[in-house]
């Protein structure tokens, strides 16, 4: 009779024979390795994913709003309720994107929002990620293999198919390509972390899969060069190179993974670029504070999900509350991703605190504090004991903005190594589960 276990060896190997792997630096040096399926899924009721659906749908909302304002008329900023030199000390504002339009005005077109279930059953909102947000391929493959080595699994259960999303982001990209062009995923290449998820997405949508050197811009158009040198106007990038390396002579002039003059084409409105260069700003940690407000000031609503309780060491009274609690609040680093620059003061001796307290003094802006949320624990497999355990867990839904806002029925959820983390991320040596969304009754 089969087992749990038994199906967790069998998927991760069929994962592992897919080549279903994310890559990471360390050192300098960069490691390929086995993102960790647990085949204990996360069950969401049909009732608790419309709440999700609306309280997702808002935030997305009002963060394109948001930056649209703010690279533009900054209304937020005139009426106060930014201040301006927080928005300009933010390492994701990009002044190269002022006042340049996106087609549709749609700039946050897939959204990656990483919320946690807390003990009492609400959902909080960790962070927003509106740059290049990855992770959608691994649930879908996830799910499409133990349907090959156990099909048992679903044939009692009522849940949504997650094999849509590909579908759902092709109709999205089709909505915003200019002149009916090639559609392209534009990859830095196959020693970015989620290179296996560019080509899958490629293959899944139909469009092409870019390098920097299969792309060109001429009389402020884009082209992919083909076989012989052949050209086929680009009408949409699906880009997965970060903002500082997409055009040299408009970032970062040493990049060779960007493509000269694409910034142009895309001011003129020749090419949509998704998601839209500038998008960084919102993905600051120390901005996310500032998503509720937003939510009332553009949508004029009152917000559905809450953020978890954050404090800003950029004001005073919140400096002087962060300084006096540092021992029991996690501090974050505005400016890292992946798990990276998160120091939870209670893990910190005597003289790492008062270094912590001496950093956040002379770099306020640097920083954001939270207060530890007690989030739901899931139950996983695990090689010692009796094979159960509980571990921390989180969930990154994915919001797609094209003529309507749609989230998807399913999303990444990760859970943590060690039985006492809560660190979830892939880099950090974490897992991830299938999210099971129950269908309508």
């Amino acid at each position: 009779m089969e087992t749990l276990i038994d199906q967790r060896d069998a998927v991760n190997q069929w994962l592992a024979r897919y080549g279903v792997r994310f890559g990471v630096y360390k050192g300098g040096v960069f490691h390929e390795q086995l993102f960790p399926f647990d085949p204990v899924p996360r069950v969401i009721p049909a009732a608790e994913w419309r709440f999700l659906e609306k309280g997702l749908t808002q935030r997305a909302r009002a963060l394109n709003e948001f930056l649209l304002d703010i690279y533009s008329a900054k209304r937020i900023v005139r009426d106060g309720v930014i201040a301006e030199e927080f928005i300009y000390a933010a390492k994701g504002y990009l002044p190269q994107c002022e006042n340049i339009i996106p087609t549709g005005k749609v700039y946050n077109h897939i959204s990656g929002i990483d919320l946690v279930q807390a003990n009492d059953g609400a959902w909080v909102v960790l962070e927003d990620n509106l740059r290049i947000p990855s992770g959608a391929s691994y649930p879908i493959i996830a799910r499409t293999v133990t349907r090959k080595v156990s099909p048992a699994t679903f044939e009692h259960h009522e849940i949504a198919d997650n094999r849509n999303y590909p579908a759902l982001l092709q109709l999205m990209l089709d909505h915003f390509n200019v002149g009916n062009g090639l559609t392209v995923i534009f990859t830095p290449g196959r020693y970015n972390s989620a290179f296996f998820e560019h080509s899958f997405l490629a293959e899944k949508t139909g469009a092409t899969l870019a390098f920097a050197g299969d792309l060109v811009v001429e009389d402020d158009t884009v082209f992919y060069k083909g076989l012989f040198n052949e050209r086929q106007r680009v009408g949409a990038i699906y880009r997965r190179v970060a903002d500082e390396f997409l055009d040299p002579l408009a970032f970062d002039r040493h990049s060779l993974l960007g493509v000269p003059n694409l910034m142009r084409a895309y001011a003129k409105g020749n090419v949509a670029v998704i998601n839209a260069p500038g998008n960084g700003i919102a993905d600051d940690k120390g901005i996310g504070y500032f998503v509720p407000k937003m939510i009332e000031y553009y949508l004029a609503e009152k917000p559905l999900l809450p953020n978890a309780p954050t404090y800003l060491p950029f004001y005073p009274d919140d400096r002087k509350y962060v300084l006096a609690n540092l021992a029991k609040l996690v501090v974050k680093d505005v400016a890292e991703a992946g798990g990276y620059g998160v120091l939870f003061g209670r893990d910190l001796d005597a003289t790492q605190l008062d270094d912590l307290a001496r950093l956040i003094a002379a770099e306020p802006r640097r920083w954001i504090a939270q207060e530890v949320i007690e989030f739901r624990d899931l139950e996983v497999l695990t090689s010692d004991g009796d094979g159960r355990g509980k571990r921390k867990a989180d969930l990154r839904a994915f919001v797609l903005y094209g003529d309507e806002v749609k989230v998807w029925k399913s999303g990444l959820t990760r859970y943590a190594f060690h039985p006492h983390s809560y660190v979830v991320n892939s880099s950090q040596g974490g897992g991830f589960k299938d999210t099971w969304v129950e269908k309508e009754e």
